[in-house]
């Protein structure tokens, strides 16, 4: 990674996208955006998830201006039909029966902001990710393995994903909550 990039700011408390962060090998601080989360019928999921990206990156960066700040927020959707993070177990439960044996994606916005520069970047990444066939059985043996109400679709794919996961095309990181060969090849052109 380039040593002349400035001082990075993750604008996430997800252990998840500071561990993807970490493998490139950067030095960074993680600062809890105080942004809300805009969901607006009107828009796309990718749209939604690149709003929410920007606004998280944005709210952080305005109070550490001389910061790479990057923002990032993940969706789960299948047709128009998103899927945050569940209200409660049984809630979880319908997410997976409602994914179960069929495709859905995984988008994630991304925004990379340095405001005394005045540069912003935003893009998404967007995999697909097909469940097994599910019986209520296996359902209620994942959420017993797996606690599943802060994540989007009530699922990880990094954890016991095998158990309810067939297949993912695309990138597994974005799924996970970070594309990090895409901010790799933005940080590197930086």
């Amino acid at each position: 990674m380039k040593p002349n990039l400035p001082p990075i700011i993750l604008a996430s408390v997800s252990p998840r996208r500071e561990e993807l962060l970490r493998h490139l090998g950067l030095d960074f601080a993680v600062v809890a955006s105080d942004a809300t989360e805009a969901h607006h019928e009107q828009l796309t999921a990718r749209e939604i998830s690149q709003l929410n990206a920007y606004r998280k990156a944005r709210a952080v960066a305005k109070r550490s201006p001389e910061a790479l700040v990057i923002g990032a927020d993940t969706l789960v959707f299948r047709g128009t039909t998103l899927y945050g993070k569940p209200a409660d177990h049984a809630d979880a439960r319908r997410m997976l029966r409602e994914l179960q044996g069929r495709t859905h994606e995984v988008v994630t916005g991304v925004c990379l902001m340095h405001l005394a520069a005045h540069r912003c970047h935003i893009f998404s990444e967007t995999s697909s990710v097909t469940f097994h066939p599910l019986t209520d059985a296996m359902i209620d043996d994942y959420l017993g393995r797996v606690h599943t109400l802060d994540k989007a679709g009530a699922y990880a794919v990094q954890e016991h994903g095998h158990r309810i996961i067939e297949e993912i095309s695309g990138s597994f990181s974005n799924v996970v909550g970070l594309p990090v060969g895409r901010v790799r090849q933005l940080l590197e052109a930086w």
